[in-house]
C-alpha cells in the first residue's frame, strides 16, 4: 500500500523544513533505513530515512521548497501497486501549495542525477556539486565556488575544501594587518547570522524570559573519576577512550531516575513526567550549538555512551545528522571544559526542566582531614525550571550526582 512521506518534525519549535536534495528518484526502489533526502531546518541538514521499503512513486516538493511540518513531500509504494489519482492528486496539491511556487521535480534518478551536479544543487553554478554544510560554510565566508576544486567523490566539494579556502584568506588578511595602515580608515563589517544562530537566539531569549531559573553549583572530587577513566582506556583503542563526559552523562542519566521531576516537561496545568531518560549533549558545530540525544543513557554503558555521542558529533560537524540524533531530549549536558572554563551557568533547552553546565578538572590544593594534599575538582552549575521543581528536590538530585562521581565505580554497575 502507497505510504505518503511527511516532512518530519525535528524539535518541538520547528514549523517548516526544506528539501534540500533529494538522494531517490521516481522509481527507485528503496528500503527501509535507506536515506531519501536531505532536509533544511533552522538547525541543521538532516538526512531523513525511509520509515517503509518499496519503490518512490512521487517526489511532490521540488528541491529547495520550503513545507510545513506534516506536509507530504513523497510518495512510497509498491512497482506494480495502481495509485488512486484521486488521492495522490490531492496530496500533491496539499504539498505544492501555490502554483506559482512549484517546480519540475525530478521524474528518474537519471534525472535527478543530471539536475544535482548544477543548478538543482543549491542553486549553483553549473557543474558544482557541494555537500550541505560546505554551502553554508561558502555562503558565511563569502566564497567563490567557481574558484574551489572539490576533493569530495565525483569532484564534490565538502567541508574541508572550503576550510581550507578559508584559512588561505585568513593568512592572507593577518599578512597584510602587519602593514604599515595605510591612510584610508577601517570600517565595520555587518555579517549575517546563519539560521542557527538565529533560531539559538530566538530560543534562549524565549528561554530566559520565560523560565524561571534557579542555579546550584556544587565542587566535586574529581579524582576517582580520573583515576577510573586512566585505567579504563587502557584497555581501548586510541579512538574509542572514554571522555570526562562520558561519566557526567551516565551520573546523571541515573541521578534523574531519582528526580523524576527534573526528567520532565511543563505541559499546560500539568507535569509530563518522561518515560525514558534522553540525555542532549551539546555539540559545537561551525554555526553554533547542536545538540545530540543519547536515548535512554541510564541502561547504557560508558563504552556505548562514548560511542554514540562520538558518531554523532561527527555526523553533526559534516552536516549529516539523523532526525533521531537531535530529537527527543529531556535533559541536556553542556560541558565547557575542553576550553579550560572553570564555571559557567546554562540556560534551560525548552521544552526540559533543566540544564547542566560542567567545567573542567582541575588539580587544586585540598584540604583532607587537616592534611593538604593535590586533588583534583570539577564545578557543575544546575539550572533548572522553578514551576517544575524547587530548590531541595534539585539539591538532592546534585547529591546523587555528587554520589555517582565521586564513586564512579557504581557507574559500571
Amino acid at each position: 500500500m502507497a505510504e505518503p512521506v511527511a516532512m518530519p518534525k525535528l524539535g518541538f519549535d520547528m514549523a517548516e523544513g526544506k528539501v534540500i536534495r533529494w538522494l531517490k528518484g521516481v522509481g527507485d526502489p528503496i528500503a527501509k533505513g535507506d536515506i531519501l533526502a536531505e532536509i533544511e531546518t533552522d538547525k541543521a541538514t538532516v538526512e531523513v530515512e525511509a520509515q517503509v521499503g518499496g519503490v518512490i512513486r512521487r517526489l511532490l516538493v521540488p528541491e529547495g521548497t520550503s513545507v510545513p511540518v506534516g506536509t507530504a513531500i513523497a510518495i512510497i509504494g509498491g512497482a506494480d501497486e495502481i495509485l488512486e489519482e484521486e488521492s495522490v492528486a490531492a496530496v500533491e496539491r496539499a504539498a505544492a501549495g501555490p502554483a506559482s511556487t512549484r517546480a519540475a521535480v525530478p521524474q528518474s534518478h537519471e534525472a535527478s542525477a543530471a539536475l544535482h551536479g548544477g543548478d538543482i544543487e543549491g542553486r549553483l553554478p553549473l557543474g558544482v556539486r557541494i555537500s550541505p554544510i560546505a554551502r553554508q560554510l561558502a555562503e558565511d565566508g563569502g566564497v567563490d565556488l567557481i574558484q574551489v576544486e572539490g576533493s569530495g567523490p565525483g569532484g564534490r566539494i565538502i567541508k574541508r575544501d572550503i576550510e581550507s579556502v578559508l584559512s588561505r584568506s585568513t593568512a592572507v588578511a593577518a599578512s597584510q594587518a602587519i602593514r604599515p595602515p595605510s591612510a584610508e580608515p577601517s570600517r565595520s563589517v555587518h555579517v549575517p547570522l546563519t539560521k542557527l544562530r538565529a533560531a539559538i537566539g530566538r530560543r534562549m531569549t524565549a528561554a530566559k524570559q520565560q523560565i524561571p531559573h534557579i542555579y546550584l553549583t556544587v565542587d566535586l572530587d574529581a579524582g576517582p573519576l580520573v583515576r577510573m577513566r586512566e585505567d579504563l582506556n587502557g584497555f581501548v583503542q586510541e579512538g574509542q577512550r572514554i571522555s570526562v563526559n562520558d561519566f557526567v552523562v551516565k551520573a546523571a542519566a541515573l541521578a534523574l531516575r531519582e528526580a523524576p521531576n527534573l526528567n520532565a516537561s511543563l505541559d499546560g496545568d500539568s507535569l509530563l513526567r518522561h518515560a525514558q531518560v534522553n540525555v542532549g549533549v551539546a555539540v559545537s558545530v561551525p554555526e553554533g550549538l547542536l545538540t545530540v540525544v543519547v536515548r535512554e543513557a541510564d541502561h547504557k554503558t560508558l563504552v556505548q555512551i562514548s560511542d554514540e555521542v562520538r558518531k554523532m558529533s561527527g555526523r553533526a560537524r559534516e552536516g549529516k545528522v539523523r532526525p533521531q540524533d537531535i530529537e527527543g531530549s529531556t535533559f541536556t549536558v553542556s560541558n565547557l571544559g575542553m576550553f579550560d572554563v572553570d564555571h559557567f551557568v546554562a540556560i534551560i533547552n525548552p521544552p526540559e526542566a533543566a540544564i547542566l553546565a560542567v567545567g573542567t578538572v582541575r588539580e587544586v590544593p585540598v584540604v583532607d582531614q587537616g592534611l593538604l594534599r593535590a586533588g583534583r575538582r570539577l564545578k557543575v552549575t544546575l539550572s533548572v525550571d522553578h514551576r517544575v521543581a524547587d530548590g531541595a528536590e534539585a539539591g538532592r538530585w546534585l547529591q546523587s550526582f555528587r554520589r555517582y562521581l565521586e564513586h564512579p565505580a557504581a557507574l559500571m554497575l
